[in-house]
């Protein structure tokens, strides 16, 4: 017989514990709760959790606090995490942690469980991806650029060539926004504001829903880069390419190749 697998819930919200302890509960889910960071740490000493749903809003130790408790000698969390945030917490969110998963507050509790189950069966066992995400028959791009005269130029040479075209304006933007719609195809510019694009593919190569999702970082010649570096990284990553451009052809050009590929 399987043993049941354990949460450990990090939230002051009283409510929210007993609601979402609840529903794990009777998924048949061991569930262990903790008012903060520091009654989590403690509940740590005997339960040993398949996942740690963290609040990072708390009194006495907040949630980022926690997760540097709990970090092993690679910097990376001793047990899966998936964080419980206010949208306006998102961008520390993705540049300090290195998360499972994520949820923004307030949410649906079975689009919680989902996520947390996806989390859980990936992290059991030595998890074998399937490949990259399947590319559609219908022609789409998802493109993160905040500058907004990049955005429409990239933008309009797709939609020109029958692409569906969505667009977000930041990294915080992106991740999320894929987090939710899932596209098959990403464009990532290196030189975001908020959060470099290197980062944004780390932490979406990380989490566990976005993990397979078919990833091309970019960069405009004109920019200061180590190209070597780069290519490593996206190797690495298991990016699709890194392309240097001049123009949004050259995008167009790679981002068609992918697709052709596809059916070959």
């Amino acid at each position: 017989m399987n043993k049941k697998k354990t949460i450990l819930i990090v939230d002051d919200e009283k409510n929210l514990r007993k609601l979402v302890g609840y529903q794990f509960k009777a998924k048949g889910y061991e569930v262990v709760d903790a008012v903060d960071g520091l009654d989590g740490l403690d509940k740590l000493q005997t339960a040993n959790p398949d996942l740690i749903i963290l609040d990072m809003n708390m009194p006495r130790m907040n949630g980022i606090e926690f997760y540097q408790k709990i970090l092993d000698d690679n910097k990376r969390p001793k047990h899966p995490i998936l964080v419980l945030t206010a949208r306006a917490n998102m961008e520390q969110l993705f540049r300090e942690l290195d998360i499972n998963g994520f949820m923004a507050k307030p949410f649906e509790i079975d689009e919680l469980i989902e996520e947390a189950q996806i989390i859980i069966q990936k992290s059991d066992r030595e998890y074998v991806s399937p490949g990259l995400r399947k590319l559609g028959e219908i022609k789409e791009i998802f493109i993160i650029e905040n500058n907004q005269e990049d955005v429409k130029e990239i933008g309009s040479t797709f939609l020109g060539s029958g692409y569906k075209v969505s667009t977000a304006n930041s990294g915080t933007s992106g991740i999320e926004k894929i987090s939710v719609d899932l596209p098959a195809l990403v464009l990532v510019n290196l030189s975001l504001v908020d959060i470099p694009g290197d980062m944004v593919v780390e932490r979406l190569k990380r989490m566990s829903k976005t993990k397979d999702i078919n990833i091309i970082l970019y960069v405009k010649r004109t920019e200061k880069h180590n190209k070597a570096i780069m290519e490593n990284m996206a190797k690495k990553a298991s990016i699709i390419d890194f392309i240097e451009y001049s123009d949004p052809d050259e995008l167009l050009e790679a981002v068609c190749r992918v697709y052709q590929n596809k059916k070959n």
